[in-house]
């Protein structure tokens, strides 16, 4: 088979790396401060991440989807605004979200090659990885993949089709995405029965009508078909209730598919490059643990929010040791006060400091080294204020709080 060569190739390789862990989150508050942190969102260079992980995860790993930049040679903004006019991107009020923006193919190229190498060492003896790319480098990356895993491993090209506005007027408009699915050998991971659909009521009519259809083959209308290689999800824009802001977030429909399909219940889940975090909370919400990590911070602060609507799904957040996330030091005495001594008291915080914030937490017993997050508070993805009151599982010695604004910077006071 050939291979795909170009002039900076090295062979693959782990680099030295370890993770500090920050804080432990307990979605409102449940399984505080006892129970055991199953998932993992790492903050910082996932080729790092993934070296470290190495020792615990080598072969463990059940399930990994990749969604990497996609060689377009642009750098992505995050929305931050609430209800502003979705007409007019002019105004709305953004911060940086990511960069895909390469020198040329080779340098994209020797980012992508280790990290689907590490990949591959990661997954289970039956593990499955979903590389999800479109048509500006799927094309290099499906060779990379047949040199790993090798060309026998390939079980789907799944295109992933989409609607949209496009300013294309000299060709048809690119609206399809490409996910390349291999697994690590023979025997893998398959729930067909779990992804199931309807048939279309056509079909269904068909075969109602007609004893000839299908050359006598009558299939179980009511269980359903198993779908084809090319899907239709509606891209998040047009899912309200799923916007999060941040740049090519994915639908959650579409990570559901991949992860039922190709995981079972308490299985690993892998993502590094996780974005808004779509496949963690999916993983999440299905009984599955989950890794995530992402080299940008606003998008393990993006994760972070969706997370803690997840009750039962605690998680450690962890940071690859030379990534650093924002800090800053601000005077917030007589802001924020506790209400009441025992029982479940109440944080209240200043109006004043509302407007800024874009996430505020609570540690009933800070120790200095790692937060254990009791109680949080994120700003709603539509157009409401994020929550002034907190109110805690139970009454702390020494209550600490972390607050995070909006353009990123992180606060710590105590109360």
């Amino acid at each position: 088979m050939p291979t795909l060569t170009w002039s900076s190739k090295r062979p693959p390789s782990s680099i030295p790396a370890s993770l500090q862990t920050d804080s432990i989150i307990y979605p409102q508050g449940q399984g505080y401060p006892d129970a055991e942190a199953n998932n993992r969102l790492i903050y910082g260079d996932n080729l790092a991440i993934m070296s470290a992980l190495m020792p615990e995860y080598e072969g463990r790993i059940h399930l990994i989807y990749a969604d990497p930049p996609f060689f377009t040679n642009k750098r992505w903004k995050a929305r931050v605004g609430r209800g502003e006019d979705s007409r007019r991107p002019e105004e709305w009020k953004t911060v940086e979200g990511y960069t895909d923006h390469w020198s040329d193919i080779d340098a994209y190229l020797d980012m992508l090659y280790p990290r689907l190498a590490l990949m591959h060492r990661l997954l289970t003896p039956t593990g499955s990885l979903y590389l999800h790319l479109d048509w500006h480098a799927n094309h290099y990356a499906r060779l990379l993949l047949d040199e790993i895993f090798g060309p026998e491993r390939l079980l789907n090209e799944i295109i992933w089709a989409y609607h949209g506005p496009s300013p294309i007027r000299s060709a048809f408009n690119r609206k399809h995405d490409t996910i390349l699915s291999y697994t690590k050998g023979d025997e893998y991971t398959f729930n067909v029965d779990d992804v199931r659909e309807p048939y279309n009521p056509n079909t269904v009519k068909t075969f109602q009508s007609s004893p000839k259809a299908g050359f006598g083959k009558i299939p179980d209308l009511a269980r359903g078909k198993v779908p084809e290689d090319w899907w239709y999800f509606p891209v998040t824009a047009r899912l309200h209730s799923e916007r999060t802001g941040y740049p090519t977030q994915k639908p959650e429909a579409l990570l559901e598919r991949i992860i039922l399909a190709s995981s079972n219940p308490g299985e690993i889940v892998a993502d590094f490059f996780c974005g808004s975090g779509t496949s963690a909370v999916v993983a999440a919400r299905t009984g599955r643990r989950f890794i995530a990590a992402d080299a940008q911070w606003r998008a393990i602060q993006t994760t972070r929010n969706r997370l803690i609507q997840i009750p039962g799904a605690v998680t450690a957040l962890e940071q690859e040791s030379r990534a650093r996330a924002p800090r800053g030091e601000a005077d917030l005495g007589g802001l924020i006060t506790l209400q009441g001594e025992s029982g479940r008291p109440t944080l209240k915080i200043n109006p004043s400091l509302v407007e800024e914030l874009d996430y505020w937490e609570a540690d009933l017993a800070w120790d200095g080294e790692i937060f254990h997050s009791a109680a949080q508070a994120a700003r709603p993805l539509r157009n409401e204020k994020i929550p002034d009151e907190l109110t805690l599982p139970s009454a702390g010695e020494k209550v600490a709080i972390r607050l995070v604004k909006i353009n990123g910077e992180q606060l710590m006071l105590h109360v």
